[in-house]
């Protein structure tokens, strides 16, 4: 995972969390990074200081004190869960919702026993930490799913 500190063209800056460069330069050519604060799609990588350990990871003066941040008022925070929803809803177009059979299916996609396609389901906790320290790539969802046969 790699953590970048992004900023939107009206100048908020948030951090966000990628497998790696690729995946940041994929997401933000599909146009599903956008800023939290006020949704403007207009996003780009801020600035970082690099984090450089001491020597002998030793620091040789007192950390920064973390300075509490601002609680954003209910509208930006439910603006913000809204397009994490519908980014999540437009990922989820291009993958197959295979329930319980999740666990099965995933394992096998990666011991090459199935052809690999973009799946979500159902697991357990334990279930995808077995899944984790096999090498199977997975995530939660942020959102929740409601499967199929329980639409109306």
């Amino acid at each position: 995972m790699i953590v970048f500190d992004l900023k939107c063209a009206a100048g908020h800056v948030f951090e966000a969390w990628f497998g790696s460069s690729a995946a940041w330069d994929a997401q933000r050519a599909a146009g599903l990074i956008a800023c939290p604060i006020c949704g403007d799609g207009d996003v780009a990588k801020a600035v970082m200081a690099p984090n450089v350990a001491a020597k002998g990871n030793r620091r040789t003066t007192a950390p920064a004190p973390v300075l509490p941040r601002e609680t954003p008022p209910p509208e930006v925070v439910k603006a913000a869960m809204e397009m994490i929803a519908a980014a999540q809803t437009k990922m989820l177009e291009t993958s197959q919702w295979v329930g319980a059979a999740f666990t099965e299916k995933a394992r096998a996609m990666h011991l090459g026993e199935a052809p690999a396609a973009p799946i979500h389901g159902r697991a357990t906790a334990e279930q995808a930490q077995e899944l984790i320290e096999e090498g199977v790539a997975v995530a939660p969802l942020l959102v929740p799913v409601v499967p199929p046969e329980q639409r109306n």
